[in-house]
């Protein structure tokens, strides 16, 4: 039986999903319908402890992660969505423009609550 093999689809256009937290960057890369083709965190490409939450593993991250998708799929442009509010945020951004994605927009789609919780109760006595 003959086995078979995969074939990589071109994917043009696309998304970047970019997760700053304050222990790590996380960068999801997906197609335009939202399948994701590549993921990659501080942690897998070496990074651990507090050289994770540094803006140059981000950038470090951020490149390799690029790199494989461009490299497969043929990744050229992309609409950047960032979270959080790390240290990665900045580099990862610049990172992504010096990778030679062209960027359509970037969106900044961090939680923000309108509210909050409830506050305690006063204290007695």
């Amino acid at each position: 039986m003959a086995k078979k093999t995969k074939e990589k689809k071109q994917v043009r256009m696309g998304r970047i999903y970019v997760s700053a937290t304050f222990n790590n960057t996380v960068i999801t890369i997906t197609d335009e319908e939202g399948h994701p083709l590549a993921v990659g965190s501080c942690g897998m490409f070496g990074f651990s402890g507090t050289r994770k939450s540094t803006p140059y593993a981000a950038t470090t991250t951020i490149i390799g992660t690029l790199k494989k998708v461009i490299d497969t799929n043929g990744f050229a442009q992309a609409v950047v969505y960032v979270k959080g509010i790390g240290p990665g945020r900045e580099a990862s951004i610049r990172a992504i423009r010096s990778a030679g994605i062209e960027v359509d927009k970037i969106l900044d789609v961090t939680p923000i609550p309108h509210n909050g919780v409830r506050p305690p109760k006063e204290r007695r006595g």
